[in-house]
């Protein structure tokens, strides 16, 4: 089953990326593509607002973290022109604002892990870092960065 089949079956819309400052959507490098980072966002407006462990639960930035991921392969995309040219997410850097003592924030990345696996499959598995963070851009509760595997030509 293509990529696209299953975003078809999952009901997911990929979202048209736009950088809204000076860089790129993603980097290829050989056979790795660096995606920058994406936050929440849904037509360039912050969807989730908030920090963890003072303002927002682990399942709400969960979803956050979701978006995050759906922007990321909307990135994939805009770079790449098709995502069936995917071979495996390679890595996944997630950081989450975070609250004085708030330690959870392997919990809040798996709503991008999650979402990876749903639509990748197997090619979705990845190794991953989650951390915690004091501030992230325009209150966004998580931001995410991915090292992404592109098939040989």
């Amino acid at each position: 089953m293509s990529v696209y089949d299953r975003l078809k079956e999952l009901e997911i819309t990929i979202p048209k990326v736009e950088p809204r400052f000076k860089f790129v959507p993603g980097v290829q490098v050989g056979e790795l593509l660096f995606i920058s980072g994406q936050t929440p966002e849904i037509d360039g407006k912050m969807h989730y607002v908030g920090r963890l462990g003072a303002d927002m639960d682990v399942e709400t930035a969960k979803n956050a973290a979701r978006l995050a991921a759906l922007n990321c392969i909307g990135e994939m995309e805009a770079v790449l022109g098709s995502l069936d040219r995917v071979e495996r997410i390679v890595r996944v850097i997630g950081y989450v604002r975070s609250a004085e003592n708030f330690g959870e924030q392997p919990l809040v990345i798996n709503g991008a892990s999650e979402l990876l696996h749903e639509v990748f499959g197997e090619q979705g598995l990845h190794a991953r870092a989650a951390l915690g963070t004091s501030e992230l851009p325009f209150g966004a509760p998580v931001e995410l960065e991915m090292i992404v595997q592109v098939k040989k030509d």
